[in-house]
């Protein structure tokens, strides 16, 4: 196993941590607020979540020897934030831990798994595309604020990308980072050591809460997560089975739930990073890029004050390059799979117009719309054509 890890697989798990965090911390933090946790109680929820990440991360990636990475449910913090006001700490907890009996019910039963072998490739990888495009397109519009920064970064990655595609973002991380040092962008003034104190509530179950918190947030995990989580795990070409991976986040959301781990997923975004030709040139060697992400989640957890403040020294704008620049050959990969089948081309284009357009309805995310709205247009296409 030693020998498969590479700086470029440890690189792009880093780079999938750096986004991932610093992408959505704010709204876990929200969440937690918005459920009235002390300073300490948020800080375990931080905590819970990133073990959580990492302990999973590490063990189905070493188990299937694939890259599988878990994230925390972004979705899933944002309708928290906005339902937990006016309710209990031990209310949120019992909704949180029903939350996770379905999701693990999902995984056991297969049924989640047998719906995604029913999505056609090209709707899967035109929804992925439609997810990572924002992503691809921040590279650029980061320019207007840190316009030195960014365009140096997007020229070293023409040219590193050319003479040594392996390395790529760690070259374009370096280089960025070392601009952004030079110019005073990164903010190390308030660096300090701190471990998470883990914070067990007993949960509270209470009809309201679990009409109005854990169904919804069951729901729009399964939906606004784990499914475009699949399809970037299929549109990399792993064949990894899906009910184990649903199975064990659902397990250890249940798990960590007391603590404030309020919904573990597959992982959509960041995934892309490890399950690209940049982590490592050999797809069956890719397993350590999220294997070393779950690693830094790890620490994360257990020094989740201290790193949280290392990753909000560095500028906004150097992660959004980063992270834009990591997914380019996985944006054009998934267009180029999505508008391949010429009978299904319009269909997978709807699909990726609505999830693009980031429209949520009813509290759930863009990327689900976008698979319901190009299935029904490909059902409507074939019917179309039978007559």
């Amino acid at each position: 196993m030693w020998r498969d890890f590479s700086v470029s697989s440890v690189s792009a798990g880093f780079v999938a941590v750096l986004v991932g965090f610093t992408s959505s911390a704010v709204i876990v933090f929200q969440a937690a607020e918005a459920a009235g946790a002390s300073p300490a109680e948020v800080s375990s929820w931080i905590g819970a979540l990133c073990i959580g990440m990492g302990a999973t991360s590490i063990g189905l990636s070493l188990y299937f020897r694939a890259p599988m990475l878990t994230a925390w449910s972004t979705p899933g913090a944002a309708l928290l934030a906005t339902s937990l006001t006016g309710v209990t700490m031990a209310e949120a907890i019992g909704a949180f831990v029903v939350s996770a009996v379905l999701i693990t019910t999902c995984g056991v039963t297969g049924w989640f798994e047998r719906v995604m072998e029913r999505i056609p490739q090209t709707i899967a990888s035109a929804m992925l595309a439609g997810v990572l495009l924002r992503f691809g397109m921040d590279v650029f519009v980061a320019m207007k604020t840190e316009f030195v920064l960014v365009f140096t970064m997007f020229a070293a990655y023409l040219i590193v990308k050319r003479i040594s595609p392996r390395y790529v973002i760690v070259m374009v991380l370096l280089i960025g980072t070392a601009i952004a040092w030079f110019q005073q962008l990164i903010q190390v003034d308030q660096l300090g050591v701190d471990i998470t104190n883990p914070v067990l509530t007993v949960p509270v179950f209470s009809w309201s809460a679990i009409v109005g918190i854990a169904l919804p947030l069951f729901v729009v995990t399964m939906a606004s997560q784990n499914v475009p989580g699949v399809a970037v795990i299929r549109a990399a070409g792993y064949k990894t089975p899906i009910s184990p991976l649903i199975s064990w986040t659902g397990g250890a959301t249940l798990l960590l739930a007391p603590f404030g781990g309020y919904a573990l997923n597959l992982a959509a975004i960041t995934a892309a990073i490890c399950l690209g030709k940049e982590a490592h040139e050999d797809p069956s060697k890719r397993y350590t890029a999220a294997v070393s992400a779950g690693f830094f989640y790890l620490l994360l957890g257990v020094f989740g004050a201290t790193v949280a403040t290392v990753f909000a020294a560095f500028p906004k704008e150097l992660v959004l390059a980063v992270a834009g620049l990591a997914l380019l050959s996985t944006i054009g990969t998934s267009l180029a799979t999505a508008v391949r089948d010429e009978h299904n081309r319009e269909a997978a284009l709807i699909t990726f117009l609505i999830t693009a357009s980031g429209v949520t309805l009813f509290g759930i995310g863009a990327a689900f719309w976008g698979l319901v709205g190009g299935i029904a247009a490909m059902f409507a296409f074939s019917a179309r054509r039978a007559q």
